[in-house]
């Protein structure tokens, strides 16, 4: 939208060079109790100047705002003098509420709204009242999608080519937003707005999560006054690792059947009314981001009948690819002559080809994941009607992003009962497995995951999936946008290229407000988004979309999209197989494909051959792209990266030492033992009795280890995914009185020194375990696999008690508080160091590797 356009929106033109109104301002006098507007040139200022109850806007450019000369008069005593003060900063008068809406792991098939099957009546409702885009796209994977969303930058620039998980020592994937790149939050809130976040938050560092801080990367940090939610990829939404801002909370505790999805909506609506009745003419931006429908797939029975009373997949994932495909066409959101290509049955089995035992599961797996979009749909609903009984729903931009990447594959051809398994290498568990699992799937007692099978037609009319960015399934979202006051053209469809790091610009554009030239004394970078509010007005509804150069990259795989075009790498690896040797030349070493992306809807015609001046022309083009946005260097490894070492407070560190019980600290801040010997090491003091409870535990159900006493005797557990449970346990109760217990593991493996070497061979070996009481061996046992990758990362390391799930339910229930006296636990770590002759058998291996690539 043109500066000039700005006036067609009741907003204000704001000058560059203005300042913050100060006591220069001048009014005529008001009658008693009367209230004016007054300005200076860009600059909105109501009430007698000085007067508590005076406002200005401000020119945005500097946050915070300098403060304002003092206007009024000092002399010697209080009654000669005339007090003053400084204007509340508010935004511009009409500027609207944003409620920002993004939803999570969902392709564009999805929504009933896109031609899904799955009911999504509150989308529904936002694309009658506003407008439908189907030309929406993300960054194929969570927290990097996120950072583009919140920054208007692309999320290399701000240091999220990956999820911090796997983020590594380089400027575009350290998961560190550079304060030259502010938030939308930090934006608006200087600006006078209302600010909060619900939900997810996948943008805090993954090694800066503890209650320790630092918080300048929390969501309070990043300008949110107001945080309810999770950090991390996902959590577990009948016990989530649940933040009131850095304060963890336990809502669920002795409430069976509360769940996250629910309880972020009821303290969403809770904190909008409180913000409402405590002061009306304050907008707000609440940035709301719930984790469904990321794994693990949790929503509440009630939801999962009402979905399987439908019967909406009983004839298997082809025909329901074919059924939404045929709605989508029938609905106009895909050009009548969009071509679907045929199954990938090199990829995924036909429905056909499904055993008896797969359908049962696999209908199981889809229903549930199904149930959690139309309740998330339902809960988004709830908040959007508070907004509407308040009376503000005119004048709030709700923007619905259905998605911050394609459907997620992450639960393999098979799905799985636990995601957790998938992340350590499990990527087939067998359906006779699963099945032990079928009548509790969705329930506290799973973290389950779908069959990629429905992943794919969930991504319907494109191909692949979250993760692979060179592919539309994986980067193509579909979104509604509803602003009563403002659109008018109800119901229309928007087809203009449009991607997530064009929302900050839109917002501020809508709102009057500028991208500001300093914030907290930090000089910005510039926005690197294109507003679309242009396509708001129903005369631009067919004009060329503004955004015309946009590239991808994730884990090696990117494209380019030019004025129309997308060069494309082929995909070389499925989301779950993420292990094994990476491309060393991502970009080089790829086989590419060139589209026509106004002629060709999905995807689905490979023009590579035809036009090779093309193909040679934008690759130009990624590549000084790919420099531009630090992409460089590329990485095509994905679980490696996992346990690449990181700045946390225990880098550098073998030995931990603690005195006293604590509990909360994540996975991504506490001692790393995996890949790696340890002993753990604890005093106690028994009393008369005897004692019982957890010494040490990390992780919880789906994956950890636990060290604790169970009817007086020591124990120390491993969960291997929920699927094996190796367990040492001394013969007799510990006495009354003061005793050292401990676990020493001898690892067999060369540990994470292979990963310099492109080799995942040192990672999730064996070794030996025994457990010690008062230095006399009770318990030895080998262990012929460990974990190679990570603990249940939405658990935390708790010393003393146990938070949310334990590691085996069968012995104990969380909390499981320590009886004895604490006096001290010790963790000593040694990782194995790689000799001479391991390196150069290492070397050797990446050559032959090399050499038959």
């Amino acid at each position: 939208m043109k500066r000039s356009n700005l006036k067609r929106y009741g907003l204000p033109v704001l000058s560059v060079s203005t300042a913050l109104c100060v006591a220069s301002c001048t009014t005529e006098p008001s009658g008693a109790g009367g209230n004016r507007e007054t300005s200076t040139p860009g600059i909105q200022t109501t009430g007698e100047p000085g007067s508590p109850s005076a406002t200005t806007t401000i020119s945005g450019r500097q946050l915070p705002a300098p403060d304002p000369k003092f206007g009024g008069v000092i002399k010697n005593d209080a009654l000669q003098s005339k007090a003053w003060w400084a204007p509340r900063i508010v935004p511009p008068k009409e500027a609207p509420n944003v409620l920002l809406i993004m939803t999570d792991d969902s392709g564009f098939g999805v929504p009933s709204t896109f031609g899904g099957v799955i009911p999504t009546p509150t989308m529904e409702r936002l694309a009658k009242s506003g407008l439908r885009y189907n030309n929406v796209h993300s960054t194929a994977l969570c927290s990097p999608s996120r950072a583009a969303l919140i920054t208007g930058r692309n999320h290399h620039s701000t240091g999220f080519g990956v999820i911090s998980e796997q983020s590594t020592g380089f400027p575009g994937y350290n998961s560190i937003i550079p304060k030259d790149k502010a938030t939308i939050g930090r934006i608006l809130l200087g600006n006078g707005y209302a600010t909060s976040w619900f939900g997810k938050d996948h943008n805090t560092p993954a090694f800066e999560a503890s209650s320790i801080g630092p918080f300048d990367l929390w969501p309070g940090g990043m300008g949110f006054e107001y945080f309810y939610g999770f950090v991390g990829g996902d959590a577990n939404q009948w016990e989530p690792n649940l933040f009131r801002n850095t304060t963890q909370i336990y809502p669920f505790q002795g409430k069976p059947g509360w769940n996250l999805v629910t309880g972020m909506a009821d303290d969403c609506i809770d904190y909008l009314n409180r913000l409402n009745q405590t002061d009306p003419s304050k907008p707000f931006f609440c940035y709301y981001v719930p984790g469904a429908t990321h794994a693990p797939h949790h929503p509440t029975k009630e939801w999962v009948d009402r979905i399987h009373e439908m019967h909406l997949f009983d004839d298997g994932w082809n025909k329901l690819r074919e059924r939404i495909f045929e709605n989508q066409k029938k609905l106009g959101v895909i050009p009548q002559d969009t071509q679907l290509e045929p199954w990938p049955t090199n990829v995924l089995k036909n429905w056909d080809d499904c055993t008896p035992d797969e359908k049962k599961l696999f209908i199981k797996q889809v229903e549930v994941f199904a149930a959690y979009v139309a309740y998330n749909d339902y809960e988004i609903g709830r908040v959007i009607q508070a907004v509407q009984d308040m009376g503000k729903l005119d004048n709030t931009l709700v923007i619905y992003i259905n998605g911050d990447n394609g459907t997620s594959a992450e639960g393999g051809p098979l799905g799985t009962p636990n995601e957790v398994a998938f992340f350590n290498g499990i990527n087939m568990m067998p359906v006779e497995a699963q099945m032990k699992s079928y009548d509790v799937w969705g329930t506290e007692k799973t973290y389950n995951h779908m069959s990629a099978g429905w992943s794919w037609a969930f991504d319907t009319p494109f191909t692949w999936f979250k993760q692979n960015a060179s592919r539309l399934g994986g980067i193509r979202q579909c979104m509604c946008v509803s602003w009563p006051d403002h659109i008018k053209d109800s119901g229309a469809l928007r087809q203009q290229f449009v991607h997530l790091i064009d929302v900050v610009p839109t917002i501020l554009e809508v709102s009057g407000i500028p991208a500001p030239d300093d914030v907290d004394g930090i000089k910005q970078a510039p926005i690197e988004g294109t507003s679309f509010a242009y396509t708001f007005d129903a005369a631009n509804a067919d004009v060329h979309s503004r955004h015309q150069t946009q590239y991808f990259e994730m884990f090696g795989q990117w494209a380019i999209y030019h004025d129309g075009w997308m060069l494309s790498t082929k995909v070389n690896r499925a989301p779950w197989e993420a292990f094994g040797a990476a491309n060393p030349d991502p970009l080089n070493n790829q086989v590419l494909q060139l589209y026509n992306l106004d002629k060709d809807f999905s995807q689905s015609q490979d023009l590579a051959a035809q036009y090779p001046d093309k193909v040679n022309q934008l690759k130009k083009v990624f590549v000084q792209e790919a420099k531009k946005y630090q992409v460089f260097p590329m990485d095509a490894s994905v679980a490696a990266r996992i346990v690449a070492p990181r700045p946390n407070i225990t880098a550098g560190r073998t030995e931990f030492v603690y005195t006293h019980p604590m509990t909360g600290l994540p996975q991504g801040d506490s001692p790393m033992i995996l890949d790696a010997s340890y002993s753990i090491t604890a005093e106690i003091e028994v009393p008369e009795g005897g004692a019982e409870g957890m010494i040490l535990t990390s992780g919880g159900r789906f994956a950890g280890y636990g060290f604790y006493l169970l009817k007086g005797k020591p124990v120390f557990l491993w969960n291997l995914v929920d699927l094996q449970r190796i367990k040492w346990e001394g013969a007799d109760a510990l006495a009354p009185g003061k005793h050292t217990v401990a676990f020493d593991f001898k690892y067999d493996g060369l540990g994470a020194g292979t990963l310099a070497f492109n080799n995942m061979s040192g990672l999730g070996r064996g070794g030996t375990g025994t457990l010690l009481v008062d230095g006399t061996p009770v318990a030895t046992q080998k262990m012929d696999r460990t974990l190679p990758m990570i603990l249940q990362w939405d658990e935390s390391f708790d010393i003393g008690s146990d938070t949310l799930t334990g590691v085996n339910d069968a012995d104990y229930l969380p909390p499981f508080p320590l009886t004895a006296k604490f006096d001290k636990l010790t963790i000593k770590v040694d990782r194995p160091q790689l000799s001479p002759a391991d390196i150069q058998k290492l070397e050797e291996a990446q050559r032959n590797n090399k050499l038959s690539e």
